[in-house]
């Protein structure tokens, strides 16, 4: 919201510097977020008169103007402007000055030219030439009322606070609510504009009618009639005022509405009367297969929760959202019917959302305006209306309020505000506070009956009204105070643990962490597994989706994944892990969707050369394992692997990851086809692990074990197993001897002269005692109990070639 210091002295009297102002502000919950002057480039442009036009003695398009600047002599420069006349007040640039090239857009600084035969001194700026905005038809004519050889800048430049406002402070969306804000701070009164008008013309019930048939989309609809308008420019201190907040003039009706909209907080509307059937308005949801044509020149189909203001035959504009063009106010407009009233805010923000169309009014109405503002807008702007257009106002108002409510009385104890505060403030202050703000205070039985003012719907309770007292008296002036009482006992939360534990592991094994979108799509979720293969119940959808990507809660981590890894293969030429932590919801028929939380990794790509000039190695299955097992040794698991099958993995290249007989995850290459569909070219390597199985899982606790100071024995073992056994039943029964201290798996073959079904397993094992050097004696007796062992469980061999 952006709120220029001159039409905000007009409410109230600015008694503080510009910082010192945006600070208090800021302080009080009202953020600053910068400072805006305008016109501090306007260095040696001046107001001037213009005492003569002539035409040029050697080109028929441009004339001579002699220019008063109110500093010496007057000046005669050569203008090609249309609009220039004798006794105009101009912007006048003399020679030095900085304006933009109308034509290149680039600044350029002025100096004195000769155009065709006459010298010309300076020149008569058009707003663009001042950049304060693209138009460039004429020159920009000033207020008769400026000085002449006043300085621009003091003129016209304009100093604008830039509001980043909350949700829950749809007052402070007027200029008017600011200066309540700040009336509050600095204790001075508020000066609301006068909204006295005369009636002129008949009451409006004989002109004009009005039904609501849809109250709880619509709680309030008050419409004016002003007849015999001229629909023309705005006068320039309407166009200012509109264009340093930021909005473009557009004719004197249409300005008044966005003038009242700024002033007020209130969004308005003006149709021209003349082209309403009926001569009434009808408050309606739109019928099936309605369709309208807005003021943005689309046509849009329109849904039946949609809100419409219709006629007696078709619906004229997007209630709360945007005009229709069919009635809106041209040039031939006469008479004006003007609409200021409450729509239910969350159906504007929907329907907003839908027809992709956010507006200020929309804006405005998403945050709950409170019904009694609609009145008040429409007094003023119908004053207005009648002042700027030339009208006749029609006496009354059309005034239908199906959600009128009276007025809630907030019960605020002493004791509650001492308790929110910290402080005992005297009572005199805390009324004085709430008055400043507009708040009725009289006295109850233990405290405070606060009545909050119409423009304030966003307090309801006693905490709110604390809340005020706190930010006008100032949050640096309430006393700190240590907490007191008991700290409460820490909850355990086991699932939050495994999270930080899994996110730790996986980036100390080189893994970058992602965080994609938990909204997916039908089209991105069937690139890596049918959504039957989940559940027969479809996905949960959203009803208001921001785009065709994100219309599904997400039932897997993998498409994010693998769009992130096809996206930074464009740029990476070396390997790539990435992981996420992650949410997905897994359809449920007939209820909300089963959570899950699930660690998934992708890693694929070549590695760096061992030596220059040999060629690059491409990860594969057990660098990918390798990362598995890092993972398990942080976390304390005793993982086993066994062969799986998975839809998007290659089959063969896949293993179901068990703990305790149970399956918490998979291990896998991702299968070709489905890299394709992502457009990857890599062997990529799939980990997954369900979180939530291990969170309700007993874990051994970390547990230090001193370092031997004795030196390990090393020792290769081949053996031949069934090539159905797996390398980890072997490793198993290794480590069950007591000095084994490791085994490590470094080589596997079959063929000859390995006979057919069998294949040898090579281990490498060190052998170590805590207390003592091994003797020979005493590792090949533990070699032969692991011969024993293996021969009895595993029905293996000892490889001897």
């Amino acid at each position: 919201m952006k709120v220029p210091l001159r039409w905000l002295a007009e409410y109230v009297d600015l008694t503080l510097p510009v910082e010192d102002l945006a600070h208090r502000l800021t302080m009080a919950g009202v953020e600053v977020e910068r400072i805006e002057r305008s016109g501090g480039d306007w260095d040696n442009v001046y107001v001037g008169l213009v005492t003569a036009v002539t035409p040029h003695p050697n080109a028929d398009r441009l004339r001579l103007a002699t220019i008063d600047t109110g500093r010496g002599e007057p000046q005669i420069v050569v203008c090609g402007a249309p609009n220039v006349a004798e006794g105009q007040k101009v912007a006048f640039a003399v020679e030095g000055a900085t304006l933009i090239d109308a034509h290149s857009g680039e600044r350029r600084k002025l100096k004195r030219s000769t155009i065709r035969g006459v010298e010309s001194a300076g020149m008569v700026c058009s707003n663009r030439e001042l950049g304060i905005s693209d138009e460039h038809d004429g020159i920009r004519v000033l207020p008769d009322d400026l000085t002449v050889g006043t300085p621009l800048t003091e003129a016209l430049g304009q100093t604008v606070l830039d509001l980043s406002l909350t949700p829950n402070r749809p007052d402070l969306f007027a200029v008017l609510g600011v200066a309540r804000e700040v009336a509050a701070l600095t204790d001075r009164p508020v000066r609301s504009p006068s909204a006295d008008y005369p009636a002129a013309a008949p009451p409006i019930e004989e002109s004009a009618g009005l039904s609501i048939e849809a109250p709880d989309l619509c709680l309030r609809y008050v419409a004016a009639l002003v007849r015999n308008v001229k629909v023309a420019p705005s006068p320039d201190w309407l166009q200012q005022r509109l264009q340093s907040a930021g909005m473009r003039p557009i004719s004197n009706i249409v300005d008044v509405s966005n003038f009242v909209m700024l002033e007020t907080g209130q969004p308005l509307h003006a149709f021209d009367f003349d082209k309403l059937a009926g001569a009434r308005i009808v408050v309606r949801r739109a019928r099936a297969e309605e369709s309208l044509h807005l003021l943005d020149g689309t046509e849009r189909r329109l849904a039946a929760d949609q809100l419409v203001i219709a006629d007696a035959e078709r619906a004229l504009a997007v209630a709360g959202v945007m005009g229709g063009g069919d009635s809106e106010v041209s040039r031939g407009t006469t008479t004006v019917l003007l609409e200021s009233a409450n729509f239910h805010g969350p159906s504007v923000r929907r329907t907003a959302a839908a027809l992709k169309l956010r507006t200020e009014a929309s804006t405005r109405f998403e945050k709950g305006l409170n019904p009694d503002l609609a009145l008040e807008a429409a007094r003023r702007a119908t004053q207005l209306l009648v002042e700027i257009g030339g009208g006749e106002a029609h006496a009354g108002f059309l005034d239908a309020y199906p959600g009128r409510r009276d007025p809630v009385v907030i019960d605020v104890p002493a004791k509650r505000l001492h308790q929110v505060l910290g402080v005992d403030l005297p009572r005199e202050r805390i009324v004085g506070t709430l008055a400043r703000l507009g708040f009725a205070v009289t006295d109850s039985p233990d405290g405070y009956a606060v009545t909050a003012p119409f423009w304030r719907s966003d307090v309801t309770i006693a905490d709110d009204v604390a809340e005020e007292v706190a930010r006008i008296v100032g949050y640096d002036v309430l006393p700190s105070a240590p907490l007191t009482g008991t700290i409460p006992e820490p909850q355990p939360q086991p699932l939050r643990r495994v999270m930080a534990e899994a996110r730790d592991a996986l980036a100390a094994a080189g893994l970058v962490e992602v965080i994609n979108y938990a909204l997916s799509s039908a089209d991105a979720i069937e690139r890596v597994q049918p959504l039957t293969s989940i559940s027969e119940t479809p996905p949960l959808g959203v009803a208001n989706p921001m785009s065709a990507e994100r219309t599904l809660l997400r039932t897997t981590l993998r498409p994010g994944l693998l769009d992130t890894y096809a996206a930074n293969r464009r740029h990476q030429r070396g390997p790539i892990g990435l992981f996420e932590v992650g949410r997905l919801f897994l359809p449920r028929d007939g209820d909300l969707p089963l959570e899950r939380t699930l660690a998934a990794a992708l890693y694929g790509g070549p590695l760096a050369p061992a030596a220059p000039g040999a060629e690059p190695r491409l990860l594969d299955f057990f660098d990918a394992k390798a990362i598995v097992q890092a993972l398990a040794a942080a976390m304390r698991l005793d993982l086993d692997y066994e062969p799986s099958e998975d839809p998007a993995l290659v089959p063969g290249h896949a293993a179901a990851l068990r703990l305790d007989g149970d399956s918490v995850g998979l291990l896998g290459q991702v299968h070709p086809d489905v890299c394709a569909r992502f457009e990857i070219d890599d062997e990529v390597y799939l980990f997954e692990l369900d979180l939530d199985a291990l969170a309700s899982r007993p874990r051994p606790a970390p547990r230090f074990v001193e370092p031997s100071r004795f030196p390990a024995v090393a020792e290769d073992l081949a053996v031949v197993v069934d090539e159905a056994t797996p390398a980890a039943a072997v490793e198993r029964v290794l480590l069950r001897q007591k000095l084994v201290e490791s085994a490590a798996l470094f080589d596997v073959y079959a063929g000859a002269p390995i006979p057919e079904g069998k294949k040898s397993l090579a281990f490498a094992i060190n052998y170590r005692a805590p207390d003592r050097t091994l003797t020979e004696a005493e590792v090949a007796r533990a070699r032969t109990g692991i011969v024993r062992l293996l021969q009895k469980e595993l029905g293996a061999s000892i490889r001897d070639q």
